[in-house]
Protein backbone atom coordinates (compact mmCIF):
# COMPACT_ATOMS: atom_id res chain seq x y z
CA UNK A 1 0.00 0.00 0.00
CA UNK A 2 1.37 3.40 -0.50
CA UNK A 3 1.57 6.40 1.94
CA UNK A 4 -0.67 9.20 0.94
CA UNK A 5 1.74 12.41 -0.13
CA UNK A 6 1.17 14.07 2.87
CA UNK A 7 2.14 11.94 5.88
CA UNK A 8 5.16 12.08 7.99
CA UNK A 9 6.06 8.36 8.23
CA UNK A 10 7.90 7.24 5.47
CA UNK A 11 9.31 3.78 4.42
CA UNK A 12 11.51 2.15 5.89
CA UNK A 13 15.28 3.08 6.96
CA UNK A 14 17.60 2.56 4.17
CA UNK A 15 20.26 3.56 6.33
CA UNK A 16 21.23 4.37 8.96
CA UNK A 17 24.09 5.81 11.22
CA UNK A 18 24.55 7.54 14.08
CA UNK A 19 26.91 10.99 13.87
CA UNK A 20 28.54 11.54 17.39
CA UNK A 21 28.99 15.10 18.85
CA UNK A 22 31.35 17.38 17.28
CA UNK A 23 31.97 15.52 14.13
CA UNK A 24 30.05 16.40 10.47
CA UNK A 25 29.18 14.46 7.53
CA UNK A 26 27.89 15.34 3.76
CA UNK A 27 26.16 13.28 1.21
CA UNK A 28 23.85 14.18 -2.04
CA UNK A 29 20.57 13.12 -1.63
CA UNK A 30 18.64 12.11 -4.11
CA UNK A 31 15.34 13.97 -5.11
CA UNK A 32 12.67 11.70 -3.21
CA UNK A 33 15.03 11.02 -0.45
CA UNK A 34 13.81 11.78 3.52
CA UNK A 35 16.58 12.61 6.39
CA UNK A 36 15.29 11.94 9.35
CA UNK A 37 17.63 13.30 12.77
CA UNK A 38 16.83 11.94 15.89
CA UNK A 39 18.69 13.49 19.29
CA UNK A 40 19.63 11.33 22.57
CA UNK A 41 19.86 14.39 24.70
CA UNK A 42 18.26 17.64 24.93
CA UNK A 43 20.23 20.57 24.07
CA UNK A 44 21.92 19.01 21.12
CA UNK A 45 22.55 20.92 17.87
CA UNK A 46 23.08 20.29 14.76
CA UNK A 47 24.37 22.36 11.38
CA UNK A 48 22.69 22.28 8.36
CA UNK A 49 23.73 23.30 4.66
CA UNK A 50 22.57 22.57 1.35
CA UNK A 51 23.45 22.99 -2.11
CA UNK A 52 22.93 22.05 -5.67
CA UNK A 53 25.01 19.35 -6.71
CA UNK A 54 23.98 20.17 -10.27
CA UNK A 55 25.01 23.92 -9.68
CA UNK A 56 26.78 24.26 -6.16
CA UNK A 57 26.88 27.99 -6.42
CA UNK A 58 22.96 26.94 -5.64
CA UNK A 59 22.77 27.35 -2.06
CA UNK A 60 20.42 27.43 1.20
CA UNK A 61 19.19 30.78 1.54
CA UNK A 62 18.05 31.17 4.38
CA UNK A 63 16.74 34.72 4.64
CA UNK A 64 14.88 34.25 2.00
CA UNK A 65 13.06 31.06 3.51
CA UNK A 66 12.14 33.18 6.30
CA UNK A 67 10.91 35.88 4.16
CA UNK A 68 8.83 33.70 2.09
CA UNK A 69 7.23 32.50 4.88
CA UNK A 70 6.65 34.98 7.04
CA UNK A 71 8.33 33.48 10.26
CA UNK A 72 11.03 33.71 12.65
CA UNK A 73 11.80 29.80 13.28
CA UNK A 74 11.05 26.76 11.09
CA UNK A 75 9.10 23.67 11.94
CA UNK A 76 6.41 21.33 10.84
CA UNK A 77 5.18 22.65 6.88
CA UNK A 78 8.09 24.82 6.37
CA UNK A 79 10.06 24.53 3.56
CA UNK A 80 14.00 25.02 2.58
CA UNK A 81 14.39 27.66 -0.02
CA UNK A 82 17.49 28.19 -2.40
CA UNK A 83 18.99 31.56 -3.46
CA UNK A 84 17.05 30.92 -6.98
CA UNK A 85 13.70 30.49 -5.46
CA UNK A 86 13.59 26.61 -5.64
CA UNK A 87 12.89 24.35 -2.66
CA UNK A 88 15.50 21.95 -1.36
CA UNK A 89 13.57 20.32 1.47
CA UNK A 90 10.25 20.32 3.05
CA UNK A 91 10.32 19.92 6.64
CA UNK A 92 7.48 16.98 7.01
CA UNK A 93 7.43 15.63 10.88
CA UNK A 94 9.00 17.64 13.64
CA UNK A 95 8.68 16.92 17.52
CA UNK A 96 10.50 20.72 18.59
CA UNK A 97 8.20 23.19 16.98
CA UNK A 98 11.12 25.70 17.10
CA UNK A 99 14.33 25.15 15.04
CA UNK A 100 16.98 28.30 14.91
CA UNK A 101 17.37 30.71 12.14
CA UNK A 102 19.35 33.25 13.07
CA UNK A 103 21.94 31.96 15.77
CA UNK A 104 24.86 31.13 13.51
CA UNK A 105 27.62 29.28 13.85
CA UNK A 106 30.51 28.23 16.23
CA UNK A 107 33.63 29.96 15.59
CA UNK A 108 36.74 29.84 17.42
CA UNK A 109 36.43 33.02 19.14
CA UNK A 110 33.17 31.52 20.52
CA UNK A 111 35.80 28.49 22.22
CA UNK A 112 37.90 31.36 23.63
CA UNK A 113 34.66 33.47 25.01
CA UNK A 114 33.03 30.39 26.72
CA UNK A 115 36.18 29.37 28.56
CA UNK A 116 36.14 25.99 26.43
CA UNK A 117 39.48 25.44 26.03
CA UNK A 118 40.29 24.75 22.26
CA UNK A 119 41.91 21.57 21.31
CA UNK A 120 43.07 20.87 18.07
CA UNK A 121 43.05 16.92 16.85
CA UNK A 122 46.81 16.49 17.20
CA UNK A 123 46.27 16.95 21.20
CA UNK A 124 42.88 14.90 21.58
CA UNK A 125 42.06 13.37 18.28
CA UNK A 126 38.39 13.07 18.12
CA UNK A 127 37.95 14.63 21.02
CA UNK A 128 38.95 17.63 19.43
CA UNK A 129 37.09 20.94 20.35
CA UNK A 130 35.88 21.30 16.35
CA UNK A 131 34.21 24.05 15.41
CA UNK A 132 30.65 24.40 13.41
CA UNK A 133 32.72 27.14 10.94
CA UNK A 134 35.85 24.39 10.55
CA UNK A 135 33.55 21.30 10.63
CA UNK A 136 31.55 22.70 7.11
CA UNK A 137 34.56 23.68 5.47
CA UNK A 138 36.03 19.86 6.02
CA UNK A 139 32.97 18.97 4.36
CA UNK A 140 32.69 21.78 1.61
CA UNK A 141 36.10 20.55 0.56
CA UNK A 142 35.75 17.97 -0.36
CA UNK A 143 33.24 19.36 -3.07
CA UNK A 144 36.33 22.38 -4.20
CA UNK A 145 34.22 24.72 -2.17
CA UNK A 146 35.91 27.07 0.67
CA UNK A 147 35.80 29.67 2.72
CA UNK A 148 33.76 31.84 0.24
CA UNK A 149 31.01 29.56 -0.31
CA UNK A 150 29.55 29.45 3.58
CA UNK A 151 26.10 30.69 4.30
CA UNK A 152 24.01 30.85 6.56
CA UNK A 153 23.55 27.76 8.58
CA UNK A 154 20.34 26.13 9.50
CA UNK A 155 20.69 24.85 13.87
CA UNK A 156 18.63 22.37 13.92
CA UNK A 157 16.94 21.11 17.40
CA UNK A 158 17.91 24.39 18.53
CA UNK A 159 16.13 27.40 19.91
CA UNK A 160 16.69 31.24 19.65
CA UNK A 161 13.88 33.73 21.24
CA UNK A 162 13.92 37.06 20.61
CA UNK A 163 12.57 39.89 23.01
CA UNK A 164 10.91 43.12 22.29
CA UNK A 165 13.81 44.90 22.02
CA UNK A 166 15.44 42.27 20.04
CA UNK A 167 17.85 40.85 22.53
CA UNK A 168 18.33 37.38 20.81
CA UNK A 169 18.08 34.80 23.98
CA UNK A 170 19.06 30.91 23.55
CA UNK A 171 17.03 28.66 25.10
CA UNK A 172 18.91 25.82 27.24
CA UNK A 173 17.54 22.10 27.37
CA UNK A 174 15.27 22.68 24.19
CA UNK A 175 13.23 19.36 23.47
CA UNK A 176 13.55 15.90 25.03
CA UNK A 177 15.41 12.62 23.91
CA UNK A 178 13.59 11.18 21.40
CA UNK A 179 12.82 14.24 19.31
CA UNK A 180 13.07 14.33 15.66
CA UNK A 181 13.15 16.15 12.71
CA UNK A 182 12.29 14.69 9.27
CA UNK A 183 13.39 16.66 5.95
CA UNK A 184 12.06 15.50 2.28
CA UNK A 185 14.16 16.83 -0.34
CA UNK A 186 12.52 18.39 -3.55
CA UNK A 187 15.47 17.92 -5.91
CA UNK A 188 19.05 16.83 -5.25
CA UNK A 189 20.74 18.38 -2.53
CA UNK A 190 24.24 18.21 -1.58
CA UNK A 191 23.99 18.05 2.45
CA UNK A 192 26.43 19.18 4.42
CA UNK A 193 25.67 18.55 8.79
CA UNK A 194 27.45 18.92 11.48
CA UNK A 195 27.08 18.08 15.41
CA UNK A 196 29.16 21.11 17.00
CA UNK A 197 27.24 22.91 19.91
CA UNK A 198 25.24 26.15 18.89
CA UNK A 199 27.74 29.47 19.18
CA UNK A 200 25.07 30.99 22.31
CA UNK A 201 25.04 27.48 24.04
CA UNK A 202 26.00 28.20 27.91
CA UNK A 203 27.25 24.91 28.56
CA UNK A 204 30.47 25.42 31.04
CA UNK A 205 31.84 22.57 29.09
CA UNK A 206 32.24 22.08 25.24
CA UNK A 207 29.01 19.47 24.80
CA UNK A 208 29.44 16.61 22.98
CA UNK A 209 25.56 15.77 22.34
CA UNK A 210 24.83 13.40 18.77
CA UNK A 211 22.10 12.56 16.48
CA UNK A 212 21.10 9.42 14.30
CA UNK A 213 20.28 10.06 10.78
CA UNK A 214 18.22 7.89 8.84
CA UNK A 215 17.27 7.83 5.33
CA UNK A 216 14.42 6.64 3.67
CA UNK A 217 11.96 7.55 0.33
CA UNK A 218 8.91 9.47 0.03
CA UNK A 219 6.28 9.54 -2.62
CA UNK A 220 6.48 13.38 -4.44
CA UNK A 221 4.23 15.85 -2.52
CA UNK A 222 0.84 16.95 -5.26
CA UNK A 223 -1.37 19.76 -4.43
CA UNK A 224 -2.87 18.57 -0.81
CA UNK A 225 0.58 18.16 0.57
CA UNK A 226 0.94 20.20 3.99
CA UNK A 227 3.86 21.35 2.75
CA UNK A 228 2.60 23.01 -0.58
CA UNK A 229 -0.44 24.32 1.09
CA UNK A 230 1.06 26.03 3.82
CA UNK A 231 1.83 29.58 2.10
CA UNK A 232 0.91 30.10 -1.28
CA UNK A 233 4.94 31.03 -1.76
CA UNK A 234 5.34 27.59 -0.85
CA UNK A 235 2.87 26.69 -3.94
CA UNK A 236 5.42 28.79 -6.06
CA UNK A 237 8.50 27.02 -5.28
CA UNK A 238 7.25 24.09 -6.09
CA UNK A 239 6.13 25.47 -9.50
CA UNK A 240 9.81 26.63 -9.55
CA UNK A 241 11.32 23.21 -8.92
CA UNK A 242 8.95 21.89 -11.42
CA UNK A 243 10.16 24.16 -14.13
CA UNK A 244 13.41 23.09 -13.19
CA UNK A 245 13.32 19.27 -13.63
CA UNK A 246 11.79 20.03 -16.85
CA UNK A 247 15.00 21.43 -17.87
CA UNK A 248 17.00 18.85 -16.27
Amino acid sequence: MSTPANTADHSEALYTTHLPGGHHWSLRLRRGTTLKLSVQQAGTNAGLLCYNPENLLERLNLPDTLKCQHTFKLTRNHCLYSDMGRIFASITQDDLGWHDSVGGNLMRHHLVGKGWQPMSYQQAHNDWTLTGHDAFLVELAKYGLGRRDLAANLNLFSRVESDDTGRLRYITDHGEPGDSVTLRFEMDTLVVLHTCPHPMDPSPDYPRRGVDVRLGVAPPPDENDACFRSRPENARGFENNRLYHLGL
